[in-house]
């Protein structure tokens, strides 16, 4: 399923899965630091879960933020 982004500004970037079950969320931190969310529901195809890493720099986390899109890009 294709991930679109629903959410660009200067703290949050987040991204839906179609399916609207899952969500991948870079944001900055107060630290000057990010951190990278994944988030998928209990109603979705695949299994729910709940993951939260930091980061001292951008790059990193939309790095980490790509990789759980497309380990959780799932077949309409």
């Amino acid at each position: 399923m294709p991930w679109s982004l629903g959410r660009e500004d200067d703290v949050i970037t987040e991204w839906e899965r179609s399916d609207g079950y899952a969500t991948v969320r870079v944001r900055e931190r107060g630290d000057g630091g990010f951190v990278a969310r994944l988030d998928v529901m209990e109603q979705a195809a695949d299994e729910s879960a709940y993951e939260r890493e930091r980061f001292d720099d951008r790059e990193a986390a939309l790095d980490r933020a790509a990789a759980w899109r497309e380990e959780r890009d799932i077949d309409a």
